[in-house]
């Protein structure tokens, strides 16, 4: 590993390491947005290899976002959140099986949504305005 990846290695894992909990999940968002993008990218240039390994990367971490949800204690809420999540998902298949960025943009757009809402949360709770954030 050069100097320079090392360094960025070392950023990127201490930005996880001091992340809050809601600023992974927004992380986490951010990275399945770049890989999708980078995906349209490739279909546009036809790299159908690149298209994949970008599409499965988006499709890991959305089955990482599935995999963390508590559907018993979490409800309706999380209920909803697979159902948004196995839709991005399927879409995102089916754009790369499809050479389509229009599956990929109906994915990039579910997931932008949640990204804003989670983001929207972990700012009140690092301001203090939700009741758990304050009593930590």
């Amino acid at each position: 590993m050069s100097y320079s990846n090392a360094s960025i290695y070392q950023y990127r894992k201490s930005a996880v390491d001091s992340a809050s909990p809601l600023k992974l999940v927004v992380m986490l968002y951010d990275g399945a947005l770049r890989f999708l993008n980078q995906a349209k990218v490739a279909i546009r240039q036809k790299d159908y290899e690149r298209q994949n390994d970008q599409c499965k990367r988006a499709q890991d971490i959305i089955s990482e976002l599935m995999s963390c949800l508590d559907r018993e204690k979490g409800g309706e809420i999380a209920e909803n959140l697979m159902s948004l999540y196995v839709f991005a998902y399927d879409r995102i298949v089916q754009g790369n099986i499809e050479d389509s960025e229009l599956y990929i943009d109906q994915a990039m757009k579910v997931l932008t949504d949640l990204r804003e809402s989670w983001a929207e949360l972990e700012k009140m709770s690092a301001g203090g305005q939700l009741g758990y954030a304050q009593a930590s």
